[in-house]
């Protein structure tokens, strides 16, 4: 199968195709003509999906921008501080599947604007009703309802992207890849992520609850489909901050920290309670909030900004407040894709509440990484598997 693509990673280079070898083709694009990023990401997308579902055994789903997942979750029920921080209101209706994606949107809400979506399972119609209130350019799925694909082949005036795979499909054993012209060959990844990874607790603190256990391998599966180097935060199933594609491990750590730091203050009372303005969109209020937890930072020209989608001026989340607030969610889990190699690693994770560590190990300061963990009594797993995506 060739299939003609709009253009390639840019508008400029105009020949782009994919090009399908196996007969009958794995994949079937069911709706819209997709592009060269589009397909990275479904790609991406569906194998950290599947692999969620195969990790846990729950429907699986992760939302991809620019080649790494914005977020990535499995089905949990839907908190209802969560719901309403996400703007959902209709959580109890939401089917398995639909609420894995919600989780994974609801992530990094700014990031999966705009994004590539995949679930593990078959969707449904309540996903495709959850979808179509979205800005999503597509979903690469292993089967639709009838009435699930007439509602998406609508979105979008027709445009919305529909991608069908085999959920049996496996790729051969090796990569080719062609840069500059000159092509590199490995083998695929194929380690699993499963719970024999968190056998190996170096901490003083051992135990992990079997629901954590759960979140440190959704961490770990995102962090395989990231490019590197990436740190992960996860709580309750889902990744709530990805650090990804930094030079720098503390970068990393630094990133997915306050992308955590930002997710659990949505839940806040300050922020629930912000009063916005009439005929404001959820896009508004989406970015009055970011705007909102970013007070310190911000100009007088941006407050004035952040102003324009409310009403009343609002009081800030002090410092003392957020560090607080952290302290509630229990369960808090870190993923590195190698060794973490500096305590300062361990030092801003536990100020994010991060109990609960999984990396590599490997690094000549491994002791000294888990000396620090013990002064804030974390667990640690050295799972001897690094993950690196280039």
């Amino acid at each position: 199968m060739e299939v003609k693509l709009k253009y390639g990673a840019n508008p400029h280079q105009e020949f782009a195709r994919l090009i399908v070898e196996r007969e009958p083709s794995p994949l079937r694009i069911l709706n819209g003509k997709p592009g060269y990023i589009n397909l990275l990401d479904a790609f991406g997308a569906w194998q950290l999906a599947r692999e969620l579902r195969m990790a846990t055994g729950k429907p699986g789903a992760a939302s991809f921008k620019h080649v790494s997942p914005a977020g990535a979750a499995i089905a949990r029920p839907l908190d209802e501080a969560f719901a309403v921080s996400q703007f959902i209101r209709e959580r109890d209706a939401l089917s398995p599947v639909a609420t894995a994606y919600a989780r994974a949107r609801g992530g990094d809400r700014l990031s999966s604007f705009g994004d590539f979506a995949a679930v593990s399972d078959v969707c449904d119609v309540s996903l495709a009703k959850f979808l179509a209130k979205e800005v999503s350019d597509g979903l690469i799925a292993p089967g639709y309802e009838p009435e699930a694909l007439e509602i998406l082949q609508a979105k979008k005036k027709g445009a919305f992207l529909v991608l069908e795979i085999d959920n049996d499909y496996e790729p051969p054993g090796r990569e080719d890849r062609d840069l500059f012209g000159f092509r590199l060959e490995q083998m695929r990844n194929t380690a699993k992520v499963t719970r024999d990874l968190l056998k190996n607790v170096v901490s003083k603190k051992k135990d992990i609850p079997d629901d954590v256990a759960e979140t440190l391998l959704v961490g770990t599966v995102a962090l395989k489909y990231t490019q590197s180097n990436s740190v992960c935060v996860a709580y309750d199933g889902q990744v709530i901050g990805m650090g990804a594609g930094q030079q720098s491990r503390i970068h990393c750590t630094r990133l997915a920290c306050s992308k955590a730091d930002k997710w659990f203050l949505q839940m806040h009372p300050k922020v629930q309670g912000l009063a916005f303005k009439e005929g404001a969109k959820r896009p508004e209020k989406t970015n009055a909030i970011d705007q909102y937890l970013l007070w310190d930072e911000l100009s007088d020209v941006e407050i004035e900004a952040m102003m324009s989608a409310l009403t009343g001026r609002p009081e800030p989340i002090s410092r003392q407040e957020r560090l607080e607030w952290a302290k509630r969610f229990d369960g808090v889990a870190l993923s590195s894709d190698a060794f973490i190699p500096f305590r300062n690693n361990i030092d801003r994770a536990s100020r994010s509440n991060v109990r609960y560590v999984v990396h590599a190990g490997g690094s000549v300061r491994d002791a000294d990484v888990t000396a620090a963990a013990d002064q804030y009594g974390m667990v640690v797993v050295q799972s001897g598997l690094r993950l690196f995506l280039h």
